[in-house]
C-alpha cells in the first residue's frame, strides 16, 4: 500500500489506555481511544461494529489535538459475547480502514476486527506470572532411593538404569531410559534458587506414572510416578508451594498414553472389552491408530462418551481430579493440543477442548489451561477453549528467525528448508499477524518462551553468544504474555550430545554463567513490579535492517526497548519516536545501565548501539 507516511502514527490496541475495560459484562459501556499524529490530516472517525450480524456505525469524536498527539473517542454498548470492531478514518487524502491487522485502502474482513470478550473471566494471577519449565528427571536428584532400576521392567527388550548426575549417556542405552534420578523433592529442595530467580510459577512436564524418563507415554493419569516421589511428594511440593506463594501447573497428554497402559491392554486382549472403544483398531488387536506413527504411543479416539468422562467430565476425571485438594494444581499445559480429537474424518478437537475448558473452569475457574501448538492457534484462542498456547509461532519462531534464521521441518521429511535470517520486518509482521488474530485479552495469556524440551536451547541456538541470549532474554520479558524460561537457560546451558536440551541442570555454581544469571534476574523482577509489562499496550516504532524499537504504553507511562542484533554497532544518532505519541522533554531511564535519554523533535539521540538489548523506562 502505497500510504501517506502520517497513517504509520495511528495506533489502538486492547489495553487499559485504549479500551476502558479489558472484562466487559453484557450491557456494559466501553470507551474506545485512538491516537495519532497531532497534524494528521484527519476530518472525521467513524467507529464500525458488527452486533448481531449487522452493521452499526458511530461517529467518534476528536477529544485532544495537542502535539505530539490527537486522541479520538467513542463509547459503545457490549452486546454479544465476542464484540468486533474497526475504525473507519476519513482524511483529507483518502478513506483508510483500520483493524486489528493494520491499515487498508480497502474494506478488511471482519476476521481481522478488533474483538472484545464479555463475561470473560482470565485468571488473574497470570498477569504477574513468570513461569520456570522443570524437565524433573533433569532439574535435581532429592531422593536417591526412588532412583530407577534396571531390576523394575523391561521396555522394547531394555531396562531402565539411573547414571550419575551430569554424565554422558552410554552407546545403546535408549533414550527414554535413560535417568538421572531428578524428582518433585528435588525441586522443592532448590526453591530457594527459584525465588531468589524471581520465579512464582513452574510448569511441569509430565509426572504420571510412565516406563519413559519423559512420561509422555502415561500408563496411569491417576498416579504420580514412584520414582519422583509419588503423590506424597506432589503434596509437599503444593504445601511448599503456598508457602512462598508460588504456584504450578501439570502436563497432560489426553490425546495418546502409552502402550502399556491398562486401558489399551484391555482392549487388546479382548475386543469386546469397554476399554476397545478408547482406541481406533484398523485390525485388531496389533493395526491401530497412534501419534505419528509411534506404535508405543496408542491414539486415543474422542468420539467415545466413555473416554471423555474418563478424561475430562465425570467427577474424578483426569482433569478434574489434579485440580483438587490436597493437589491443588493451579493448571494445566496440553500436550500436542493441536492434534487432540483430530483424526482423518473425525474432526472433533474444537468440541473436545470446550469440554476441557467447562470441566477445568468448572473445577477452578482461575485455572490457567494452555495448549501445545507450533502452528497457527487462532481459531482456538478466541475466548471459548484455550486460554493461551505455548506461543512458537506467534512468538518464539519470528524472534529466532530473525537472530539466527529459518528452518522448516516435520516427522519424517528428510531435509529441512533452511534459508538465512529474516528481515526485521518480516518478524514483526509475523508477530503482527498473530496477534491480530485474537483478542488481546488471550495475548496477554499467550505462554512466550525462548524453547522447551523440545527444541533446542537458545544458547545453542545462538551459538553460545551472550549478547544475543541476553537480547532475547529481554525481549522474551518485555513481551506481550505470560513469559516463561526453561531450566537451566538462566546459567548459560547448552544442548548436549545424546540428550539434546534435556541435559541435567548444573548446581556448581562456578559453572555457572552469572552476568547471565544477573540478566535474567533484573528482567525477571522488572517484569514482575512494572503493570507496563504485564498489561501496557503494544506498538513497533521503529523497524530498521538490524534494529527493532516498540514501545509497551500503560496509563501511568511507557518502557521503550531497542534491540539490536547486528555485529557491527549501530551508528549512533537519532531514533524516531514520532508515530508513538511521545511528547517532547520526555525522559528515559535505562534499567540496565542507568543512562538518560531525552525526547527533542520526536527522537531520542542514541550512542553507537552494541549488540543486545536497551529497556528504557519513561521516567514520571
Amino acid at each position: 500500500m502505497n500510504a501517506p507516511s502520517w497513517l504509520a502514527s495511528i495506533h489502538h490496541d486492547g489495553s487499559e489506555k485504549y479500551v476502558s475495560t479489558l472484562t466487559p459484562h453484557i450491557g456494559q459501556t466501553v470507551g474506545l481511544r485512538l491516537r495519532m499524529a497531532y497534524d494528521a490530516p484527519v476530518q472525521r472517525v467513524i467507529l464500525r461494529t458488527y452486533p448481531d450480524g449487522e452493521q452499526m456505525l458511530s461517529e467518534m469524536r476528536r477529544v485532544s489535538i495537542e502535539p505530539p498527539a490527537q486522541w479520538w473517542e467513542v463509547d459503545f454498548v457490549v452486546s454479544q459475547p465476542v464484540c468486533e470492531y474497526r475504525f473507519v478514518i476519513v482524511a483529507a487524502d483518502g478513506v483508510w480502514h483500520y483493524s486489528a491487522a493494520g491499515l487498508s485502502a480497502y474494506v478488511p474482513l471482519d476476521s481481522t476486527d478488533f474483538r472484545l470478550l464479555a463475561n470473560y473471566q482470565p485468571p488473574e494471577w497470570l498477569r504477574e506470572a513468570v513461569f520456570y519449565q522443570i524437565f524433573p528427571d533433569r532439574f535435581a536428584n532429592g531422593d536417591p532411593s526412588n532412583d530407577p532400576q534396571p531390576d523394575e521392567f523391561e521396555f522394547r527388550g531394555h531396562r531402565p538404569a539411573t547414571y550419575p548426575w551430569g554424565t554422558p549417556p552410554p552407546e545403546g542405552q535408549i533414550f527414554p531410559l535413560v535417568y538421572y534420578g531428578g524428582d518433585l523433592p528435588g525441586i522443592e529442595q532448590h526453591l530457594d534458587y527459584l525465588t531468589n530467580l524471581g520465579i512464582n510459577a513452574l510448569y511441569l512436564n509430565p509426572i504420571f506414572r510412565a516406563y519413559s524418563n519423559h512420561k509422555y507415554d502415561v500408563v496411569n493419569y491417576h498416579e504420580v510416578d514412584p520414582h519422583f516421589g509419588g503423590d506424597v511428594a506432589l503434596i509437599a511440593l503444593r504445601r511448599a508451594l503456598d508457602s512462598r506463594g508460588m504456584r504450578y501447573i501439570l502436563d497432560i497428554v489426553p490425546n495418546h498414553c502409552g502402550y502399556w497402559h491398562p486401558w489399551f491392554q484391555a482392549a487388546r486382549s479382548n475386543i469386546l472389552a469397554p476399554e476397545t472403544e478408547l482406541f481406533t483398531f484398523r485390525n485388531h488387536p496389533d493395526d491401530y491408530a497412534t501419534w505419528l506413527g509411534v506404535q508405543s504411543l496408542p491414539k486415543l479416539n474422542y468420539l467415545s462418551q466413555e473416554l471423555r468422562n474418563r478424561i475430562y467430565e465425570a467427577p474424578e476425571s483426569v482433569f478434574r481430579h489434579w485440580l483438587k485438594p490436597p493437589f491443588s494444581a493451579d493448571g494445566w499445559r496440553v500436550d500436542v493440543a493441536n492434534m487432540l480429537g483430530r483424526q482423518g474424518l473425525t474432526q472433533v478437537g474444537s468440541e473436545i477442548t470446550r469440554g476441557i475448558r467447562a470441566a477445568v473452569k468448572a473445577s477452578q475457574p482461575d485455572a490457567y489451561l494452555m495448549g501445545e501448538n507450533f502452528f497457527d492457534a487462532s481459531l482456538q484462542l478466541q475466548g471459548d477453549q484455550w486460554d493461551g498456547v505455548m506461543n512458537y509461532g506467534g512468538f518464539t519462531q519470528p524472534l529466532l528467525y530473525w537472530l539466527r534464521g529459518y528452518e522448516l521441518s516435520s516427522h519424517g521429511f528428510p531435509e529441512p528448508v533452511i534459508a538465512g535470517p529474516w528481515s526485521t520486518s518480516s518478524m514483526v509482521d509475523m508477530w503482527r499477524s498473530r496477534m491480530a488474530a485474537i483478542p488481546w485479552v488471550i495475548n496477554l495469556q499467550q505462554y512466550n518462551l525462548l524453547g522447551s524440551h523440545d527444541t533446542p536451547r537458545i544458547q545453542t541456538v545462538v551459538n553460545c553468544n551472550d549478547n544475543l541470549h541476553r537480547l532475547a532474554a529481554s525481549v522474551l520479558l518485555t513481551f506481550p504474555g505470560v513469559p516463561g524460561l526453561y531450566y537451566g537457560d538462566e546459567i548459560g546451558l547448552e544442548d548436549l550430545p545424546g540428550l539434546g536440551p534435556r541435559g541435567c541442570m548444573i548446581w556448581e555454581e562456578t559453572q555457572w554463567n552469572h552476568s547471565l544469571l544477573e540478566h535474567y534476574r533484573t528482567l525477571i523482577h522488572q517484569r514482575r513490579t512494572s503493570s507496563i509489562l504485564q498489561s501496557g499496550g503494544f506498538q513497533v516504532l521503529v523497524v530498521e535492517t538490524d534494529t527493532i524499537a516498540y514501545q509497551r504504553e500503560g496509563l501511568d507511562g511507557r518502557i521503550l526497548v531497542i534491540a539490536h542484533r547486528g555485529q557491527s554497532p549501530r551508528p549512533g544518532g537519532p531514533l524516531s519516536l514520532i508515530n508513538g505519541g511521545v511528547p517532547d522533554g520526555t525522559s528515559f531511564s535505562d534499567i540496565l545501565s542507568g543512562k538518560s535519554f531525552t525526547v527533542h523533535n520526536g527522537s531520542i539521540s542514541l550512542p553507537a548501539l552494541e549488540q543486545g538489548a536497551l529497556i528504557l523506562q519513561a521516567l514520571l
